[in-house]
């Protein structure tokens, strides 16, 4: 397993492993959550050389930001700590709406900082962006966060190819942070060019559709109850959507049989395959589980030929995939 750095951005630069570790499940949305297991899988990963871990307020909600922090207690240096505020939410859960406000921006960074038990940020991220509020003002705040130590550099999540532009103007982007894998490629268009344009790097998200990329979701029964993959706010995972996409699972899996890897495995090194010299890719697979993470790194050791890149996207076209990302894409910038 060999996990090697890779540089996300050149205005801003940050150097992070080229696999991430997506911490979400392990406090929320994706079935019981076990704190011990989740400070475990960070442990492993660090061990691992998996030193980028992404978190946000929101999760848990705040629960995750508390258990990360726990996790890399005494190991600090070793980490390249990536957050978000945006998502507005209550302990109880309650959701607020989209926050880009400065003073929102300003509070929700002291609070994080807090529960991360650190004194700074390397990656901060607006989650989702705010359209009532001028993106200028929302990063204007965040370059204070910087400016005041608080935080390194800055990042964006699922945010249009202007928002992009209004916002690197402002300050530096390092790093946008969207969905990206062989089921989610809509960021070839307008996105990626602008990034490679811009000199800002490529966090993907969901790099293995939610699972569903690394053959394990054969059914919705696969899930638990309290999984929030069952429900009609993904699309892809339930109903005809499953069946159809499924169809398309079998055939990463063949071309990763005749590779000698997992079909996530797969997955993964199609992903990290898009990155170049113009642009910095590391995306950061979501578990909770020592095992799968285990197997998320071997994808560093995958090399993919142009052919069997050229087989990939023959076996996955583009518009293949059947259902929206989300049920619900109001939030997502366009």
């Amino acid at each position: 397993m060999t996990i090697q750095k890779r540089t996300l951005g050149t205005t801003s630069p940050l150097a992070v492993s080229q696999l991430g570790l997506g911490c979400m499940g392990m406090s929320e949305f994706y079935g019981t959550s076990d704190e011990a297991s989740g400070i475990e899988t960070i442990h492993r990963a660090l061990d691992l050389g998996v030193t980028f871990l992404d978190t946000a307020d929101m999760y848990g909600p705040f629960t995750n930001e508390q258990l990360v922090g726990k996790a890399i207690a005494g190991r600090r240096d070793e980490v390249q700590l990536a957050t978000k505020f945006g998502n507005e939410r209550l302990p109880d859960g309650t959701r607020l709406g989209i926050n880009g406000s400065p003073e929102y921006v300003r509070s929700a960074c002291d609070a994080s900082l807090q529960r991360l038990g650190v004194d700074h940020i390397d990656l901060y991220y607006q989650h989702r962006v705010d359209r009532s509020v001028p993106i200028e003002e929302t990063v204007g705040a965040m370059a204070e966060l910087v400016a005041a130590g608080k935080v390194r550099h800055l990042g964006l999540s699922e945010a249009s190819a202007s928002t992009i532009r209004k916002a690197h103007a402002t300050h530096p982007i390092t790093a946008l942070q969207s969905e990206y894998s062989l089921f989610t490629r809509d960021l070839e268009d307008e996105i990626m060019p602008t990034l490679r344009e811009l000199g800002i790097g490529l966090v993907p998200y969901s790099p293995l559709g939610r699972g569903i990329l690394t053959g394990a979701i054969t059914s919705e029964a696969n899930l638990e109850e309290n999984d929030s993959r069952r429900s009609a706010y993904f699309p892809r995972l339930n109903g005809e959507g499953l069946r159809a996409n499924l169809e398309l699972v079998d055939r990463i899996r063949a071309i990763a049989d005749h590779k000698g890897c997992t079909p996530g495995q797969l997955a993964l090194a199609w992903v990290l395959a898009q990155g170049d010299d113009e642009l910095g890719v590391a995306p950061i697979p979501g578990t909770k589980r020592v095992a799968y993470l285990e197997e998320n790194v071997g994808a560093a050791d995958v090399e993919l030929t142009y052919d069997d890149l050229a087989a990939l996207d023959q076996a996955v076209p583009r518009d293949a995939v059947v259902g929206e990302r989300y049920g619900d894409m109001s939030s997502i910038d366009a």
